[in-house]
């Protein structure tokens, strides 16, 4: 009965530590830009928006138009393939 005492204690450091362990530097890498330090992720996040935009203009040419069945979806995961390439060759 004592380990279910100890339990409702012990549960909320857990779950603290857990969080914290995502903060330090060698996991965020960022560049300074503009005399601000800006995350990588971001960049790679917007470089992954104009990828899906990119394929929603070629999606849009009517040769296309019939061949894709989910337009969203794709231009979805285009824009995710993107992002992760861009996170894959410039920050790993």
């Amino acid at each position: 009965m004592r380990c279910f005492t100890v339990l409702p204690r012990v549960t909320p450091l857990v779950v603290a530590s857990c969080t914290l362990t995502g903060c330090s530097l060698a996991g965020a890498p960022s560049f300074q830009l503009f005399g601000a330090f800006f995350p990588a992720w971001m960049l790679c996040a917007l470089i992954g928006v104009i990828g899906a935009a990119g394929t929603r203009v070629v999606l849009t040419n009517p040769t296309f138009r019939d061949l894709i069945p989910f337009p969203l979806a794709t231009c979805k995961a285009a824009g995710f393939i993107v992002g992760l390439l861009v996170w894959m060759i410039l920050f790993r």
